[in-house]
């Protein structure tokens, strides 16, 4: 995610993706954090650490890599001590994020389809321990990245930007990392989630089938009703996340593999008569601007999150009031 961009698409398009990123995952934090969206504090739990992972992703890969290259591509951050810290960190939020993702469908999965699991498995302990964890492997993992750039130029005595080293490409261990790296992230997240989901509803049709001979026999309609529509906004808000994740993450997934086999080099300057430039920086923009979907699926999901949005927005307006007719 080094390549130096210039053209009015990058001009624009990072500085007003980090203009909704940040707002918008600092706003999900702050109304999730108050526990008053009706979700239960496994959800909760989960939901914040995604929107903080989101964010993360807007600030160190959005803001601090893409924009200010664009835009001061001659600050301390692109000296290359500070361009490989910046990639060992922009590729550790995105792993938490895609992990995060995942562990979510899977609590949702055990949630509705092991109801016996569902008892020790879908509690806030639980997933306090779990995202810990996904954050602690995604830290560790991305550490050595620091190592595999060189710089690009030498002005001064002082190395400025990050290029890949040629031995990444050609060396059996560090394309042994790679793959094992891109197994991690994002095929395994990949997999699982479109399996997850399969499953889940799977699951949903049998019990649903169920559910409906039940209700046919014993005429509860009203009670069976109300069920169906508790589990059927978890599972819009379930299918809404994962679903997004899959589609802006599928021509990453498309291309990293495509890198290797292709013996492609990844194009680190703008060229936009070259497709290879073009599907790579696709990849990186879709990819980014899943950070900033979460919020505006919450908002077009779950009424509540609207309500609390709602009320927020109007604070500042009524204080105002308040203060201009004292």
């Amino acid at each position: 995610m080094h390549a130096i961009l210039t053209g009015p698409v990058f001009n624009v398009y990072y500085p007003v993706l980090a203009a909704i990123g940040v707002p918008a995952n600092l706003v999900v934090i702050v109304i999730l954090s108050k526990r008053r969206c009706g979700l239960s504090r496994c959800i909760n739990c989960y939901l914040v650490s995604i929107a903080v992972a989101d964010l993360l992703v807007v600030v160190t890969v959005v803001i601090l890599n893409r924009t200010a290259g664009i835009y001061f591509p001659f600050s301390f951050l692109s000296i290359t001590p500070m361009c490989s810290l910046r990639s060992a960190l922009n590729y550790a939020a995105l792993d938490a994020t895609a992990w995060l993702t995942v562990a979510f469908t899977f609590d949702r999965f055990v949630a509705i389809s092991c109801h016996k699991l569902k008892i020790t498995y879908c509690t806030e302990k639980m997933a306090a321990w779990i995202i810990a964890i996904i954050s602690a492997v995604a830290c560790v993992k991305n550490a050595f990245l620091y190592f595999q750039y060189e710089p690009m130029y030498m002005i001064n005595n002082t190395p400025w930007f990050c290029s890949i080293k040629i031995i990444v490409y050609t060396s059996p261990a560090w394309a042994a990392n790679d793959w094992i790296a891109f197994i991690l992230t994002p095929l395994l997240p990949f997999i699982l989630i479109i399996l997850l989901n399969a499953l889940t509803v799977s699951h949903i049709l049998a019990a649903n089938r169920s559910r409906k001979r039940i209700r046919f026999r014993s005429n509860a309609e009203s009670q069976s009703d109300r069920e169906m529509v508790k589990r059927r906004k978890s599972i819009v808000l379930l299918f809404t996340i994962s679903g997004s994740f899959v589609l802006l993450y599928l021509l990453c997934f498309i291309w990293i593999p495509y890198v290797r086999f292709a013996n492609v080099i990844y194009t680190s300057v703008s060229n936009f008569s070259n497709s290879t430039f073009i599907i790579q920086e696709t990849g990186f923009m879709l990819q980014l601007l899943s950070s900033c979907i979460n919020p505006f699926i919450y908002a077009g999901t779950q009424s509540k999150f609207r309500t609390e949005l709602q009320n927020g927005l109007k604070y500042p307006m009524n204080l105002f009031i308040k203060v201009f007719k004292i």
